[in-house]
């Protein structure tokens, strides 16, 4: 006889969701997942050699990761009276602080915005909320945000700021209603913080309820997968008691650490992406059949006008150039593709291979 055992064992929550997908960019030009395109210099190369050559990876690494969290502290500029939570990337992080919600807690977040919110909460069994962010031009709906926050009560708000996947910052004095309003955690979500000059971070001691999250990997350490939660002491004691022991290893804690007092060469590469940014920004938004909108991110959000974006995502994929096609998740983003910012070559080879295919559209 034979027996579905997923299905015996599983949560539905967990039968219904769909596994999180990352595209092969096998032989293509990377531009769809956000990353620094930038390798180091060989003379870093060379000193971090040296600074992992002792490490002792025969023994768990420190548990607090204390002297990478004095760095991340300094270099963040958090305020002293606040507390850190270290975390295997961003997801770890919001995956504890879901955790530790009551079972039959709400979420609410705007929506299109990171995927890892709903994907985390729903997988948990939590109530998900999505609020529809502006149709023109992808603005918290706050009326519709207040409202949600009268209707559901919920224990935590994420703001994506800058927004991934529509690069634009939200409204300050909304956020600031939103946090004023809402009894719930308010969870300011600054993974691109590296590519603006906004921030929430020297504001943690103004909001009791206010956490603000990071992560290096936009900085250009994606692959060492680390992110921080920063906020009132009170909260961040409770979420520790969560976090897996060991959950920082030793290798990302020496990297992370070298990496950061030596972030010279990482904030000239961050420049120069910030100044590529508003040259593929423009160079977009010459094309008739192209509109893109503003970004504060290192990727720009652009739709186009006569082409589906399916078939234009495949154009450029078959002319050796991967970005990212958000029409599929509807809503908002019908019709919608989302570019990360590469070197000077990259962005010309996308901005060349996107006007081939509208060249032989018309």
């Amino acid at each position: 006889m034979s027996v579905n055992l997923a299905t015996n064992v599983f949560r539905q929550e967990i039968l219904n969701l769909s596994a999180y997908k990352v595209a092969d960019a096998k032989n293509l030009i990377k531009l769809d997942a956000m990353e620094n395109p930038y390798s180091w210099p060989e003379l870093i190369i060379d000193q971090w050699l040296q600074a992992i050559k002792s490490c002792p990876i025969n023994r768990y690494p420190d548990p607090e990761a204390n002297d990478l969290a004095i760095t991340l502290r300094r270099v963040n500029r958090i305020p002293q009276t606040s507390a850190m939570l270290l975390g295997n990337g961003s997801d770890e992080i919001i995956q504890i602080l879901l955790m530790a919600l009551p079972p039959d807690a709400s979420i609410m977040a705007p929506e299109p915005s990171f995927v890892m919110y709903r994907q985390i909460a729903r997988s948990l069994g939590l109530n998900y909320h999505g609020i529809a962010l502006r149709a023109d031009d992808f603005a918290l709906d706050l009326p519709a945000m207040l409202a949600a926050i009268e209707n559901h009560q919920p224990a935590v708000i994420f703001l994506a700021y800058p927004n991934n996947p529509t690069g634009n910052l939200f409204s300050a004095d909304a956020i600031e209603q939103i946090l004023s309003k809402t009894t719930g955690l308010v969870v300011i979500d600054e993974a691109y913080a590296p590519f603006t000059d906004a921030s929430f971070i020297a504001r943690l001691d103004q909001f009791p309820n206010l956490l603000v999250m990071r992560t290096v990997s936009k900085l250009g350490l994606a692959g060492l997968r680390l992110g921080f939660l920063a906020g009132a002491p009170e909260l961040v004691e409770q979420l520790n008691k969560i976090r897996l022991p060991y959950n920082i290893n030793s290798l990302t804690q020496i990297t992370a650490n070298f990496a950061l007092n030596n972030i010279e060469f990482l904030n000239r590469q961050t420049e120069t992406i910030r100044q590529q940014r508003g040259e593929v920004f423009n160079q977009l938004n010459q094309f008739e059949d192209i509109k893109a909108f503003p970004s504060e991110a290192n990727f720009i959000l652009f739709k186009s006008a006569n082409i589906a974006a399916d078939d234009l995502f495949q154009s450029l994929k078959n002319q050796g150039i991967l970005i990212k096609n958000l029409s599929p998740q509807g809503g908002p983003l019908h019709q919608s593709l989302r570019v990360t910012i590469g070197t000077e070559q990259e962005n010309k080879a996308f901005i060349e291979a996107l006007a081939i295919t509208l060249n032989s559209a018309n």
